[in-house]
This record gives C-alpha cells, sequence and structure tokens, in this order.
C-alpha cells in the first residue's frame, strides 16, 4: 500500500470541501448526504472517511475556509490604509461581508449541531479562524478608533459577531416569502447584505 504525501491528502480534504461547497450552492445542509458528496470526487467513500467523519465536519471545514477568506480581506483593510473615517470602516467592512455570502449562509445554520458533531481537533482548527477574524476586527478598530476603549471594542464584537449570524437570512430572500409576507401583510423594507451590514456598522461605530 502507497502511503500519501501530507500534499496528497490536504489536496484530497480540498476535493472533499470543494464538493460540498458546489452542492451547497443548490441544496440545503439536511439534503447533501455524505453519499452525494462522494458522488462529487473521483474517488470512493471509504476515503472520505480518512479525512472526516461526519458531513457536519466537512461543513466546518467549509466554514473555516469562509473565514480564512474574509481573514484575507480584513487583513488588506487593516494594512492597506494609514487612516479610515468610520464611514470608510463601515464601507469596507461592509463590502467585504457582501463578497462572503455563503460565509453568511453557514453562520444562519445550527452551528451548534455542527460544532458537537466534529472531532475536537478539528473545532479547534475552526475556532483559530474564527477567532482570528475577531482579532482582526478588535486591531481595524484599535487603529482607526483610537478613541475606542477596549472595552468598546469588546463591547462592539459581542454585538456585532451575534449580528451576522441573522444577516443571511433577512437577504436572501425567495419569492414564496416575499409573497407570504404580502399576504401577512407586513410592510418590510429588503437591503442587500452591503446596505444592512453598513447601516448596523454605522450605528455601532
Amino acid at each position: 500500500m502507497i502511503k500519501k504525501t501530507a500534499e496528497q491528502i490536504s489536496s484530497r480534504r480540498e476535493e472533499i470541501v470543494n464538493a460540498c461547497e458546489k452542492l451547497y450552492q443548490t441544496m440545503s445542509f439536511k439534503e447533501i448526504t455524505l453519499k452525494e458528496i462522494g458522488n462529487e470526487v473521483p474517488f470512493s467513500r471509504p476515503t472520505i472517511y480518512n479525512s472526516f467523519q461526519t458531513k457536519e465536519e466537512i461543513f466546518l471545514a467549509l466554514f473555516k475556509r469562509e473565514y480564512d477568506r474574509w481573514n484575507t480581506a480584513l487583513t488588506s483593510i487593516l494594512e492597506d490604509n494609514e487612516k479610515l473615517e468610520k464611514t470608510e470602516i463601515a464601507e469596507k467592512i461592509a463590502a467585504s461581508l457582501s463578497a462572503r455570502v455563503q460565509l453568511l449562509k453557514l453562520l444562519s445554520m445550527n452551528n451548534y449541531d455542527m460544532e458537537r458533531s466534529s472531532r475536537a481537533e478539528l473545532l479547534t482548527d475552526f475556532k483559530r479562524s474564527y477567532g482570528r477574524s475577531m482579532q482582526l476586527v478588535c486591531m481595524i478598530l484599535a487603529k482607526f478608533c483610537p478613541e475606542k476603549s477596549p472595552s468598546d471594542i469588546q463591547t462592539f464584537i459581542y454585538i456585532f459577531y451575534p449580528f451576522m449570524f441573522g444577516i443571511y437570512p433577512y437577504t436572501a430572500v425567495t419569492e414564496k416569502q416575499r409573497e407570504a409576507m404580502r399576504e401577512a401583510g407586513v410592510d418590510y423594507v429588503y437591503q442587500s447584505v452591503y446596505e444592512i451590514t453598513y447601516n448596523c456598522l454605522i450605528k455601532l461605530l
């Protein structure tokens, strides 16, 4: 039996996560199974189990990757600017989240069950990426809003991060949902990810 290199193992993991990401574009979390994911990759299902023991672990890896991508954008905001006004901070963070709709979609899921059904080492790996995003937002605020105290920044984090869990459901609305709102007589103004995020950030800043 040929032992696979670390690079080959990483490549297989990436293929599995890519397959999950592809399915997630048209299917719900509940609809996606390990069998469905197995149909999208050029290797057997037992090979998937060498990397991930549950569907939740695959989604957690996808979730981690989305945080890593957002962290790249946050790092750019931090490092590519010497000075930013509060409106500019709100604009740039809102734009960075507008490009990460899949992150917002994953945030709107039941993360408790996803994390509970994943091995500790994979959960820790995910938390590093999640925690890094918090660190970067704190660094952005400390750099561009020097008047904010550590307590102010912590309060910002504890308001904005829970807020992010609700962005996707408020912005990704189906026609069926719109019709139900009309029939219910709810006068609701629909906003984009950018608009709803920007408005929240301006209030917090």
